[in-house]
């Protein structure tokens, strides 16, 4: 959470208050080409790959979030590469058109990124990577949508609208382009929890065997499990998981052995180990567990990352500007806090892994910077790679 209220209609809403002066990255605008009404314009050459072949030597794309209607704000989406063997990051510019894209993420081809528009009239745009031709924006059909996710099977576009408490489906054509909508549930039951005004989707993902989607409301404090039909793009809601009254879950992130999930809850400041049943889709939430933070500081975690490898999850803690460091054991179903590391920012919003796992990017809200940690697989360190790279209100960092 960014402040105390909820509010999204003519004032502040908690995630979008900065409280600082964010950075300033020294990069140009470079305006994406829009989509002509009733599609995209055909093009005379064929799309170039988005990224360069994971394990070629090279920089490799980074994308940043940013929020565009606020005091420092950012353009767009802050356009900038790393250095896979130094983590250091360079910027190349902006990619303007898309208003408040706080949250990104990345089509399974890797051809087409996705954003949320964060504000009152929500709505998801995709961009085409190889040229950076916006191929189409939708409503999401609620206000504020502050997640976004792609199903696995690259057909069905995900996403969570925060400020109206529901959750929403868009088809995907064969070029990646959002269709629209088929299917926005608003989180009606239970009712909301202490302190809370109504529903807070704050999350939508799927599950790793693929046969459920989850959404994590933050303000009726539960996680819940739907089907997906594959062929209408339609939800059913099959179970509901419920955390302790007042927790704020906020983001849920699955052990790559698919039967526990590790959930980061905002208002409490704790973190749980959650079981899953991929038959039934039901998620089981475990004892609330410490995040690191020291007594008497405000802290709100915000997001797990976990190695490839299973062994070690992460932990961005916002307020202890830390980031912490678990062993995963058991298989999973158990985390053993290690201890805490500084972020070296300030808020980190978002935390994501190379897709090589061998960094961590940190975007850091109030500070406007990302800051890039090696990853040690095999010891779950994390050392400083570098500098803080400076990019206007850093709210998410998607690295290709």
């Amino acid at each position: 959470m960014d402040t105390q209220a909820a509010a999204v209609s003519g004032r502040w809403s908690r995630r979008r208050f900065v409280g600082a002066v964010a950075g300033t990255a020294a990069v140009v605008a470079v305006p994406s080409p829009a989509a002509p009404p009733g599609g995209p314009a055909p093009t005379a050459e064929a799309p170039r790959a988005a990224a360069p072949p994971r394990g070629e030597p090279g920089p490799r794309p980074l994308h940043v979030g940013t929020y565009t209607s606020v005091d420092g704000g950012g353009t767009g989406i802050g356009l900038a590469s790393y250095d896979p063997a130094t983590g250091r990051i360079s910027g190349s510019g902006t990619l303007t058109g898309v208003p408040d894209p706080s949250y990104l993420a990345v089509h399974p081809d890797g051809r087409t990124l996705y954003a949320v528009d964060e504000r009152d009239d929500g709505a998801v745009t995709a961009v085409r990577l190889a040229d950076r031709r916006i191929l189409g924006t939708r409503s999401t059909g609620g206000a504020g949508p502050c997640h976004l996710s792609v199903h696995p099977s690259g057909r069905w576009l995900l996403s969570a609208n925060y400020g109206s408490g529901s959750v929403a489906v868009h088809p995907l054509d064969a070029s990646g382009a959002p269709g629209e909508r088929t299917d926005l549930v608003t989180h009606t039951t239970p009712a909301p929890g202490p302190g809370q005004q109504g529903p807070h989707a704050h999350q939508f993902i799927t599950s790793p065997d693929g046969g459920h989607v989850l959404a994590v409301d933050l303000g009726t404090d539960t996680v819940y499990t739907y089907r997906l039909d594959g062929a209408k793009g339609t939800l059913t809601e099959v179970a509901q998981a419920h955390t302790r009254p007042g927790a704020g879950p906020r983001h849920l992130t699955f052990h790559p052995g698919g039967r526990y999930a590790y959930l980061a809850n905002e208002v409490d400041d704790t973190a749980a180990v959650c079981a899953y049943d991929p038959d039934s889709g039901r998620l089981t939430i475990g004892a609330p567990q410490p995040t690191g933070s020291d007594a008497g500081t405000t802290n709100y975690p915000a997001q797990f990352r976990v190695t490839a490898n299973g062994r070690y999850a992460f932990l961005a803690n916002r307020g202890h500007n830390s980031l912490a460091r678990y062993a995963v054991e058991a298989a999973g179903s158990r985390l053993r806090l290690l201890g805490t590391v500084p972020v070296g920012g300030d808020f980190p919003r978002q935390i994501a892994l190379s897709p090589d796992g061998g960094l961590l990017f940190a975007a850091n809200q109030r500070s406007g910077t990302v800051t890039v940690f090696h990853v040690d697989s095999s010891t779950g360190e994390l050392a400083p790679a570098g500098g803080p790279f400076a990019s206007p209100v850093a709210v998410s960092a998607l690295p290709l």
